[in-house]
């Protein structure tokens, strides 16, 4: 047998070429898996625009079953749809992505419903949820209310002076209405006033006291169906069945959120000290003082607010707080809180002011003062977190409660500071028993708009189309003349 060829120089160096081109497409192969498997990204903006939230993340990561989401739009328009939606499929493999072109394929878009570009759908197979715009907000939302089987509602009381969720002022809750229903809540009012009564009662005579109500007169309650009720800064007090109504709710394992404000009396404005609901609360192991919490570190002016804007950085352990480390927010005009443990159930503190804040009591008068004497020194707790534990031991009646000393600091005009938002809503989370979404959501576009005058705007045009310009074509005569 000749085996000449084996050892010849030209069989070897094909050998060497040909062990070459198959490791180098092992390589690029082993890449472009390794790549589509694992697709990772660096973002270098300083307000991570193209990173996707810590609440996205672990939704998507958390998937337990398959989710499917169909972008409907131009096939133009897909590029832009993957710079946000492949970073959702790059988190799970239970997680696809599908794009429609409808004029394409008309009769799917007809299908599914679709009327206009850029629908967007998410089909967990529970339900099919529809996002309202291309942004992480809306179809992380989407993706939230379709993996939710059932309604969420959260009541917030009327009729002792609250704030409105239909406000959308400065002093209004219109902006936290919107954050629930983005993120699988429904939201309503509910009144607590006295019923009437079960009897059509006589006419009173002229200068004849009016009767005491009858015995069978109805009570008011919380509806059954309110997931959550809030009761957000009410400047007038309750009534006593009005409290018992609340009382009745959470201890049978109902849901409350209370936000109650200092009884503060600033001019025209005053707020109720609403002591039959605060005695309520006392029994569940939260008091609340009658103080305003002043932050003198002098932090908030970098944000211009003062010291009647109490900043918080530093949080407990428990689940509302845990994700808001190094996130600071903020507590317009708030009491300070006295929590201990109660006989049925728990209460802890949530979160505290720093070491360089006073609790006056003093605040019946528009110029508020501190006397380091006689007020309290931070730090100061302004939030507590608590559960009713039935006589019964049955968890599945557990009541849970939260109470923050003040209800300013959801408002329209500060509810978007750093990490408000992100409170309220974990809030929300854990006393619905949804602690899977407790986590920091996703933050809007900053505005990075660049404002000049119009001096500005004239130096910016010369310097850079007559100056620069004529500078480099000096320097090239300059050059052409000394070679000359």
């Amino acid at each position: 047998m000749n085996t000449e060829w084996l050892k010849a120089r030209q069989t070897r160096y094909g050998a060497y070429l040909f062990t070459y081109l198959v490791l180098i497409i092992a390589i690029l192969g082993a890449t472009n898996w390794l790549a589509n498997r694992h697709n990772k990204s660096y973002d270098a903006t300083s307000n991570k625009r193209f990173s996707l939230s810590e609440q996205t993340v672990k939704v998507v990561k958390g998937l337990n079953r398959d989710v499917k989401i169909t972008y409907f739009d131009k096939a133009t328009e897909f590029g832009r749809a993957r710079d946000l939606l492949d970073r959702y499929s790059n988190l799970s493999t239970k997680l696809t992505i599908e794009y429609v072109d409808p004029d394409k394929k008309p009769q799917l878009a007809k299908a599914a419903g679709v009327r206009t570009y850029g629908t967007i759908y998410v089909d967990s197979g529970i339900r099919k949820e529809e996002a309202k715009s291309l942004t992480e907000e809306d179809v992380t939302g989407a993706l939230i209310r379709s993996l939710k089987s059932g309604e969420r509602n959260v009541c917030f009381v009327t009729g002792s002076g609250e704030h409105s969720l239909d406000d959308s002022g400065r002093t209004g809750y219109s902006s936290i209405k919107e954050a629930l229903e983005k993120n699988n809540y429904k939201t309503r009012t509910v009144s607590l006033l006295q019923a009437g009564s079960a009897t059509t009662p006589e006419p009173l005579k002229l200068g004849q006291p009016a009767a005491p109500p009858p015995a069978n007169a109805a009570k008011p309650q919380v509806p059954s169906d309110c997931t959550v009720l809030v009761v957000a800064g009410p400047k007038y007090d309750y009534t006593q069945p009005a409290v018992d109504a609340i009382k009745a709710y959470v201890e049978n394992g109902g849901r409350a959120l209370f936000l109650l404000d200092p009884p503060l009396r600033l001019g025209r404005e005053e707020t109720a000290a609403n002591a039959a609901l605060a005695n309520l609360i006392q029994t569940w192991g939260v008091t609340l003082n009658k103080d305003l919490a002043l932050d003198t570190s002098g932090i908030g002016q970098i944000f211009n607010l003062g010291p009647e804007v109490p900043l918080v950085t530093s949080y407990e352990s428990q689940p509302i707080v845990r994700d808001l480390k190094d996130v600071a927010t903020a507590f317009p005009l708030s009491r300070t809180l006295d929590v201990k443990s109660p006989d049925k159930g728990t209460a802890e503190k949530l979160f505290e002011t720093g070491t360089n804040s006073f609790a006056t009591t003093k605040i019946n008068s528009a110029e508020i003062r501190i006397d380091p004497k006689t007020d309290k020194k931070g730090p100061l707790t302004l939030a507590a977190a608590g559960t009713y534990n039935s006589s019964s031991g049955d968890k599945s009646k557990e009541g849970r409660f939260v109470v923050v000393g003040s209800s300013n600091w959801v408002l329209n005009n500060i509810v978007r500071f750093n990490g408000n938002r992100d409170l309220f809503l974990n809030m929300m989370n854990w006393l619905s028993s949804d602690e899977d979404l407790i986590s920091i959501r996703p933050k809007e576009p900053e505005d990075r708009r660049l404002n000049i005058s119009g001096r500005q705007m004239s130096v910016l045009f010369y310097s850079s189309m007559v100056f620069l310009p004529l500078i480099v074509v000096v320097s090239g005569f300059a050059v052409w003349w000394r070679r000359r």
